[in-house]
């Protein structure tokens, strides 16, 4: 039976899509409730999103389209997880329950069942076999993968809210409490806790070299701790209200921050200084991801939205929600180009006059030198190239993809691996750009 919520949640998008015609194509829409999780794929190909509506979904990170939404749990998700192979994802939920996800079928692999309050977090172990819980139940529970399991669980003395895996053998959770604890997985034991927080724990991450501990509060603070001495490296103030989502660059030199006001800050860890700060929604940014590329960020609001960052620019990408029409020929073309094509429309208008979009428009593309388009705020990459596009400029782009040509550019990875459908692709841009 289709639930109350649920049906409510269609009803109202229905009806805002009748009063304001909204381009699907724009940042990661779809959720019906607010968006309290956001991960991206350890190959920075996918999004999953976790959200009140009861559903995780995963989105196509390069053109932001949804790939399937994933329903199977019973109440609100509140946390989502990518494998580090890729291969399934993790969700929690206020149903008590968290569900492996086999990400080839997009069915559940098995539903974990043994807490008896809502779940609110999960890590995967680096080996992709064992999963750790942590509940408002005041448990953690540790999971076998490919059975689905208890192998243990830990009681704990606070709600949990957030866990990570520093080692196959060592989990830290974070609590309603400001401390953070550390427990062996094969003994259940503690091995000591990590204080200096004054107010609950929101989130954890590990570093890429696993020798730091990233923390979040409610005290409008994080922390970097080191996980050989347990002790503070750094604490840095970031928000005028609660942070409840904090992840580490790829490189481990940079964090993101998520909170309540809003804002979506990069933080340079060495220097302990804002390097970006974006107001990202309106509403409170429950979480945030790098991704993979460190060039981007992943936001999850209440506003019931995904929304993708380039970094350097601080730009929204796909950022415009449009009731503007233009022609649209090529969904109606049979030309072998024009279906790769819809994935640029996403980005760019066909004309000067046309919607505005988060790339410049097309309109005498072929013979134009790059980043000329007046007005558009382009990357220093492409302020600072000298060639044209055309014919061969454009295949190259693809060919090598957009962050070969232009290090640092706001366009996500989009590589055509196939010669044939590239060229397509060239022809039906200068087919449809050539208009006299």
């Amino acid at each position: 039976m289709i639930n109350f919520f649920k049906t409510l949640s269609l009803i109202t998008v229905i009806a805002v899509s009748f009063l304001f015609p909204i381009d699907s194509r724009c940042d990661l829409i779809g959720h019906g409730g607010m968006v309290r999780a956001v991960d991206v794929s350890p190959d920075g190909r996918f999004v999953m999103s976790g959200s009140f509506d009861y559903t995780a979904r995963v989105w196509d990170f390069s053109d932001q389209t949804e790939i399937v939404s994933l329903e199977a749990h019973e109440g609100p998700v509140t946390s989502v997880k990518f494998f580090p192979n890729g291969e399934k994802a993790v969700s929690t939920s206020d149903d008590a329950t968290a569900i492996i996800w086999d990400l080839s079928i997009n069915k559940p692999h098995k539903v974990l069942r043994g807490h008896k309050h809502k779940v609110m977090t999960a890590a995967v172990s680096d080996d992709n076999l064992m999963i750790a819980t942590g509940s408002w139940d005041r448990t953690i529970r540790l999971w076998d993968v490919k059975s689905g399991k208890s192998l243990r669980s830990i009681d704990v003395k606070s709600p949990v809210n957030a866990i990570a895996f520093l080692s196959s053998k060592i989990i830290a959770s974070g609590h309603h409490d400001p401390f953070i604890r550390l427990w062996n997985t094969e003994t259940g034991n503690p091995l000591g806790s990590l204080e200096g927080h004054m107010m609950g724990i929101t989130s954890l991450d590990v570093s890429p070299t696993r020798k730091n501990l990233l923390s979040s509060s409610i005290d409008k603070t994080i922390r970097i701790w080191d996980t050989q001495t347990l002790q503070e490296i750094k604490k840095i103030d970031v928000h005028n209200g609660q942070v409840f989502g904090a992840k580490f660059s790829p490189d481990g030199k940079s964090a993101l921050t998520a909170g309540k006001d809003g804002y979506v800050i990069q933080w340079d860890l060495t220097r302990s200084m804002p390097l970006r700060k974006i107001h990202a929604h309106d509403e409170i940014v429950w979480a945030v991801d790098f991704a993979a590329n460190g060039r981007f960020a992943v936001s999850a609001s209440s506003d019931d939205q995904v929304r993708v960052w380039h970094l350097q620019s601080g730009d929204r990408i796909g950022n415009k929600i449009s009731v503007e029409k233009e022609a649209q020929p090529w969904l109606k073309s049979d030309h072998p180009g024009a279906a790769l094509f819809t994935k640029c429309a996403r980005c760019h208008s066909l004309t000067a006059k046309g919607p505005k979009r988060s790339g410049p428009h097309f309109e005498g593309l072929f013979g134009r030198k790059v980043g000329s388009v007046p007005d558009y705020r382009y990357t220093d990459a492409l302020r600072s190239a000298e060639f044209i596009w055309n014919e061969k400029t454009i295949f190259q782009l693809f060919q090598k993809g957009p962050d070969v040509i232009f290090p640092g550019t706001k366009m996500p990875i989009q590589r055509v691996t196939d010669e044939r459908k590239l060229m397509a692709l060239v022809m039906y841009l200068r087919e449809l750009t050539d208009v006299k």
